[in-house]
């Protein structure tokens, strides 16, 4: 594990994403192939994630959006693009869980920093809804051009 002071700092800029989804009660694998950049926007780190999801043989684009709320402790806390708590994070040692209550399901997530430029993230899912594993390895990119990590 590679502890990180400042979470936001450490995901300012552009990563790949490679995630495989895992239906528990049917056996169904799918996967998403994508991008996440995590750029300033005032006071917050906007996550936009964007790729192609893969499920049963289908195809689709698929996107969504997240807002860090770092804190001056180096953790944060990271919303939905509208505003609702989602969970904490706490990446100093390198390693973090937390849990997200979803109606009657249970997300359960793990975070493990693995080097400056690598990342893992886990979410078990339960409920009578769902019952999926999420595993998904963020690797750093390139900042672009004019672009400073960590601001």
């Amino acid at each position: 594990m590679y502890p990180v002071p400042n979470a936001a700092a450490y995901l300012t800029g552009h990563w790949s994403i490679d995630r495989t989804v895992v239906d528990e009660r049917s056996g169904v694998q799918g996967g998403f192939t994508g991008t996440a950049v995590f750029r300033r926007s005032g006071d917050e780190l906007l996550e936009q994630e964007s790729g192609e999801f893969v499920w049963a043989g289908t195809s689709n684009r698929a996107s969504r959006t997240h807002r860090l709320i770092p804190h001056p402790d180096g953790t944060a806390d990271v919303c939905f693009a509208d505003g609702r708590r989602f969970h904490d994070l706490d990446l100093r040692t390198g390693h973090w869980t937390t849990r997200h209550p979803c109606a009657a399901d249970r997300y359960d997530g793990e975070f493990t920093v693995v080097s400056p430029n690598e990342w893992h993230l886990r979410w078990q899912v339960a409920g009578p809804a769902k019952s999926q594993t999420l595993t998904s390895v963020y690797r750093r990119i390139d900042p672009m051009p004019g672009e400073v990590r960590g601001r």
